[in-house]
């Protein structure tokens, strides 16, 4: 598995509008064949940073979504929506594979 971890600079004044955009993205996600594990929105603390993060079976697999979108109409007009609110100042992507299973440090580790 791999995870897209995404940190957005955003727009305060347009925290309702990100969180429009993210509610899309996450039902098209979800639709494209990916796992999407929510947005952090501002609370407490800095008021212009959320996150997001995302999960698809391999690489291949997030390539694959990833050459699909060009196409997809739901996609472009997510783009369209972050493009004319504005609500979106610059992000950051990076992608991370996830340790989902515990074990005592005196269990044996895999080779």
């Amino acid at each position: 598995m791999i995870t897209c971890s995404l940190t957005y600079e955003i727009d305060p004044a347009k925290v309702d509008d990100f969180e429009t955009y993210a509610r899309a993205w996450i039902k098209i996600v979800n639709r494209m064949g990916g796992t999407h594990h929510g947005y952090w929105l501002p609370h407490e603390g800095a008021n212009d940073i959320a996150y997001c993060h995302f999960s698809f079976a391999s690489l291949a697999a997030y390539e694959d979504y990833r050459s699909r979108m060009a196409q997809d109409a739901e996609c472009q007009a997510a783009y369209a929506f972050a493009e004319r609110s504005q609500c979106i100042r610059r992000y950051d992507r990076s992608f991370t594979r996830p340790v989902l299973d515990g074990r005592s440090l005196t269990e044996e580790m895999p080779a």
